[in-house]
């Protein structure tokens, strides 16, 4: 598609490195690496709320966090793939930039103005000790600090930008909050002063590692209908890791099911949502209770996600998997196989699954 903004393929994230001699990279204390994402392709689109969903274990955040590579350095590399990242939205090979091939000097020209990150405590992503007013002012400051100071608004223009945006986020005393230290404000109050400063540099990409896990309910839906509001009046893409699927049929346009560091199917959330094809994908939706009062209704997945080490060459959710259970003895052998289960073939182009019940 033309409008790609960032496309993400066969990325493959390892840990256990350390610098040897020379600064080369070596595994450390002589340990084979541990890779925890395998071959992980995904495109976002402008203007997009793309999700990767699964449970805790399955790699989001890896995947997301490798993507600016905010991974612990250099314990953590990727050893396999590409993330390129299309400044002009044009879907050109031509006109992108492989973040995963930059130096960390040329990243920081990408970190926080083309792409920034909300992430999951909102208290520790802001300094405890100073202002908000003077937090959401550094952005523009951080700018020209990148040789981009003819852009950098003058102080009082800058503050009458902040205060129009967190107004549109939902604050009615935008004075107040800008006078507030970080513990003074509530947890909600937080993000949403988060979403704001990730959208005032107006990046091309948010990625938001799971960013109402420390909000209940009613604020996690009025943060999340901010950001969704926001990102769409800004035309700003938003890479969303969440473990809800509530949350993913609700707001995001496409999704992708992660398992033990595999993409298991992708496809558009109505697609995903009314037809999943990939017996985890399924096990995840029948794990939702259909109404509040009857908890009947709801099923859980049996065991958990296999520890990295524990990782196989072939299907990783056979273990788990309700249907393999229910193969014949031949069938079932495939499925726990050395060989890496097949994309389905009578799905559309755009809604995708690997699994061997379609063959």
């Amino acid at each position: 598609m033309s409008n790609v903004v960032l496309s993400v393929k066969n990325l493959s994230v390892a840990f256990g490195f350390a610098k040897g001699r020379k600064g080369t990279l070596v595994p450390r204390d002589g340990q084979e690496p541990l890779q925890v994402t395998d071959k992980v392709s995904f495109d976002i689109h402008a203007g997009e709320f793309f999700a990767l969903v699964g449970e805790s274990g399955c790699g989001k955040s890896v995947t997301a966090m490798s993507i600016l590579r905010l991974l612990p350095q250099p314990s953590a590399q990727i050893v396999e793939g590409e993330v390129l990242f299309f400044e002009n939205a044009e879907g050109s090979a031509d006109k992108s930039v492989d973040l995963s091939k930059q130096d960390l000097l040329t990243l920081q020209k990408f970190r926080g103005s083309e792409i920034a990150c909300i992430f999951q405590e909102p208290m520790q992503a802001l300094n405890p000790v100073l202002s908000i007013k003077k937090q959401l002012l550094e952005v523009f400051k951080f700018g020209a600090a990148r040789g981009e100071k003819k852009n950098k608004p003058a102080d009082a223009e800058a503050l009458k930008i902040i205060t129009e945006q967190l107004t549109a986020a939902g604050f009615a005393d935008p004075e107040r909050v800008l006078n507030s230290y970080p513990h003074e404000l509530s947890g909600g109050m937080l993000q949403r002063v988060c979403i704001v400063m990730s959208l005032l540099s107006k990046p091309k990409l948010i990625i938001a590692d799971e960013p109402t896990t420390a909000l209940d309910v009613t604020v996690q839906a009025q943060v999340l209908a901010v950001l969704k509001e926001m990102a769409e009046k800004s035309g700003t893409a938003v890479l969303l890791i969440t473990h809800n699927m509530g949350i993913v049929s609700q707001y995001a346009h496409r999704v992708a099911v992660m398992y033990a560091g595999r993409v298991v199917e992708i496809g558009p959330v109505a697609d995903v949502i009314n037809n999943p094809l990939h017996p985890y994908t399924q096990g995840l939706l029948a794990a939702i209770p259909e109404n509040h009062s009857d908890m009947r209704t709801m099923r859980s997945i049996p065991g958990a996600v296999p520890h990295p080490r524990d990782f196989v060459l072939g299907c990783r959710f056979a273990d788990r998997c309700e249907f393999c259970s229910r193969l014949s003895t031949e069938k079932q052998a495939r499925c726990h196989g050395n060989e890496k289960p097949p994309q389905s073939v009578d799905s559309a182009a755009d809604h995708k699954a690997y699994c061997f019940g379609f063959i």
